[in-house]
């Protein structure tokens, strides 16, 4: 895992002090909001509906035992016991005061973290798959590049003040577990012909407003071009984006409406120039960052204990289906802890719950985490034989719930309980779900299923991708809930099809089980996931379902 040098501690240290200053100006009535608004946001601290929000960085969603368990004693000291895990890999504290920012932020720099680029107008947290350097299918860890990324991007004098945030996700792995097709540039690690890797770079995704999918601008970049490449992608942005409508102005937009060709010619220009400015020194510095990434020294060990425990326990058995994933280390898997357990805040862990996860990671995971951006906690590197005391240990702190991919492992944004941009909740429509799919016993029988709400347009519970998508509007001060049906966040993304007009907020859940009890019916066998039903059969049946009435007016 990376580890600052003497640069990245002083770089840190010298912007917390300064931080720490501002606040001070802003206290005493030297700097009002307005002025204060943008120095705030380039340390990721967000004033929301009842207090102030900090965001903090988890670049590419890793962390090392002691950073969790630096996020524990920050969440106890600074704020109310417990942290927010987000669809972008961060943490968020919800309830910091003004006057104990500055010590939080040196809290996070004593563990190498920070919260510099979580907000604004510029190249936020670089994210990735979840489960790099330890996934079966990877082709290549892409860490090291989004570490790359990362440096290069932080405090890059030419995209501080760009027309609207900017967000880079990349994968190692042909199957796309970092949603790189809803990102401003998404980067997947291929092969060329000669066998060596290289980046497809995707440019122009994004959910919100007006979602899109990523459109290939080079199905092949040469390792060494990586960075002038992006220099030529974000500066033609920031020269091109619109800067006099917020709604029209991310690089989504600019691409749609200058068209693929003509921005990827201009693109293709300026990249002409910025290669020349890059010496090679980026590659020299790559090379450093690749050195961090070394993988832990795997162990052979008996497996019998795993199969014994399987084989004797339903609910060591349920959990191993549904939370394991396969390693390319013979005798590993990879473990998603669900932050998800029935009736809770999905991504929500308290200070107990982060600790318990740090020594766990000590004990059995080679002192290795993830966030994903699927709201869950990942042990990358766990031994099949360390399994049965691994989840024995998780179900002291509620958090060996066997639900990944389940219904009830939910994406959900903050909503209407903690944003001031949302209209509408989020949070309790997924507890109501969670809870209600478990109490009717169906969670199960339905299998793997996406659902993820959002509680305004801004899309931050990805529920555009969602194969049940749903999002919270206001309809003259009454919430109001649409449904999107048929989307997905992988790499053959498509953005789910509205399916007709909104329901009141009692009424969510019920719609919800309406559609999937169509599913039950209509699909071919248990194997057939709702997605593929869907996508065989289309919206009508479960349209069909949602408005009973309509349909019963249309068959009269």
């Amino acid at each position: 895992m990376y580890k600052y040098n003497d640069f990245d501690e002083a770089f840190i240290r010298s912007r917390n002090k300064q931080f720490r200053a501002q606040v001070e100006r802003r206290i005493d009535g030297s700097l009002t909001e307005d002025e204060f608004r943008p120095l705030r946001l380039m340390n990721g601290l967000y004033l929301q509906l009842h207090a102030y929000m900090l965001r903090v960085a988890i670049p590419y969603g890793t962390l090392r035992s002691d950073q969790m368990r630096q996020l524990a004693y920050i969440a106890e000291r600074w704020d109310k016991g417990y942290g927010h895990f987000t669809t972008r890999q961060n943490i968020q504290y919800n309830w910091p005061k003004l006057t104990d920012v500055p010590d939080m932020l040196d809290a996070l720099g004593d563990v190498q973290m920070h919260a510099i680029q979580t907000s604004g107008n510029t190249i936020r947290n670089v994210t990735a798959d979840h489960f790099a350097g330890a996934a079966a299918d990877e082709i290549e860890d892409p860490r090291p590049t989004a570490e790359l990324v990362r440096q290069w991007s932080t405090d890059h004098p030419e995209f501080q003040a760009l027309p609207r945030k900017f967000k880079i996700g990349v994968t190692g792995s042909p199957n796309d577990r970092a949603v790189t097709k809803s990102h401003d540039i998404g980067l997947r690690i291929v092969r060329g012909g000669s066998g060596q890797t290289g980046y497809e770079v995707l440019v122009g995704g994004g959910l919100g407003r007006t979602p899109m999918v990523a459109q290939v601008i080079r199905p092949f970049l040469k390792k060494a071009d990586l960075l002038p490449y992006l220099e030529a992608i974000v500066s033609t942005y920031n020269l091109w984006g619109r800067r006099d409508n917020k709604y029209k102005a991310r690089i989504k937009i600019t691409v749609f409406e200058n068209g693929m060709e003509k921005f990827r010619d201009a693109v293709e220009e300026r990249f002409k120039v910025t290669r020349q400015e890059f010496s090679g020194a980026d590659q020299d510095v790559l090379r450093e960052i690749e050195a961090h990434f070394a993988a832990p020294a795997f162990r052979n060990a008996p497996e019998d204990a795993f199969h014994a425990a399987r084989d004797a326990d339903p609910v060591f058995r349920s959990w191993t289906d549904t939370n394991l994933t396969a390693h390319r280390a013979p005798g590993y898997v990879i473990v998603t802890v669900s932050l998800k357990a029935h009736g809770e805040t999905p991504g929500d862990a308290s200070a107990d719950q982060m600790r318990l996860l740090a020594d766990l990671a000590d004990k059995y995971g080679h002192g290795e985490l993830r966030i994903s951006h699927e709201q869950n906690v990942i042990l990358p590197h766990v031994h099949k034989s360390d399994l049965p005391a691994l989840h024995a240990a998780l179900k002291t702190e509620r958090l060996a719930t066997a639900n990944i991919g389940l219904v009830s492992d939910i994406i959900a944004c903050p909503g209407m309980d903690y944003c001031a941009l949302a209209t509408a909740r989020s949070i309790p429509v997924a507890q109501e779900i969670s809870s209600h799919f478990k109490a009717i016993g169906l969670e199960e029988a339905i299998g793997q299923l996406k659902i993820k709400i959002s509680g305004c347009i801004n899309a931050c519970g990805h529920h555009h991708v969602g194969h049940i998508g749903i999002l919270g509007l206001d309809r003259a001060g009454v919430e109001n809930y649409q449904i999107t049906l048929g989307g997905d966040h992988t790499e053959n993304m498509v953005i789910g099809e509205r399916a007709g007009p909104g329901f009141a907020y009692d009424e969510i859940v019920p719609a919800i089980e309406r559609i999937l009890r169509a599913y039950l019916e209509v699909r071919e066998d248990a194997s057939e996931t709702f997605l593929d039903a869907y996508r065989r059969l289309g919206p009508a049946p479960f349209k069909a379902a949602l408005y009973p009435a309509e349909a019963e007016r249309d068959a009269a």
